[in-house]
């Protein structure tokens, strides 16, 4: 079997590929993402999960190796929502998706190093909070968990007390999707 490569230093992506009990190394891509790019969000998380895959597949392309590369949004009304990077930040995010319906969308990206061959696809789901009290939305805050992730929240986490319900794949929502992944895997003779 090739060689498989997750493009990415996120715990949870590690974590989640870990539950498909396939051998794999973690290679972080160094690629610098640029997210404003003019384009919608599916197609952005794609673009960005292909930049990160391409990176380190350039560092194997004499070899059987096959990259993952995966790039995760919140998107609300249309806009997406980075990491707050702040706790000011953190709070306004929190309290503009109180009460609401927002997108999570996560682009992911194979490819064959020694061929070239790639696929990129974007899953999206959706995540409702709860209405929030500015008591609870300062309490998460105060973890300062919501400070480097995308939206504000991590839903794995203590960030799951924000939510009322979810439509679609949870692991999307966490950062990568296993089942459609599992299905492209296929395409690259990976079966699971």
């Amino acid at each position: 079997m090739s060689k498989i490569i997750l493009a990415s230093g996120s715990p949870r992506r590690k974590e989640l590929l870990g539950k498909l009990q396939i051998p794999f190394d973690v290679e972080v891509s160094g690629y610098r993402e640029d997210n404003n790019l003019k384009l919608d969000p599916s197609e952005l998380a794609e673009a960005l999960s292909a930049g990160k895959a391409e990176a380190v597949a350039e560092r194997h392309k004499d070899e059987d190796a096959i990259i993952i590369g995966a790039d995760t949004f919140v998107v609300l009304n249309g806009k997406i929502l980075g990491k707050p990077h702040t706790p000011e930040r953190a709070r306004k995010m929190v309290k503009e998706m109180s009460g609401k319906a927002h997108s999570v969308i996560t682009g992911f990206t194979i490819i064959h190093a020694k061929s070239g061959k790639k696929i990129s696809k974007a899953v999206e789901s959706k995540v409702y909070f709860r209405k929030l009290t500015d008591g609870e939305i300062d309490a998460y805050v105060k973890t300062g968990e919501p400070l480097d992730k995308a939206g504000a929240y991590a839903i794995q986490e203590a960030g799951s007390v924000l939510i009322e319900k979810t439509e679609g794949d949870y692991t999307n929502i966490v950062g990568l999707p296993l089942p459609a992944l599992i299905e492209e895997l296929k395409n690259f003779g990976v079966n699971l």
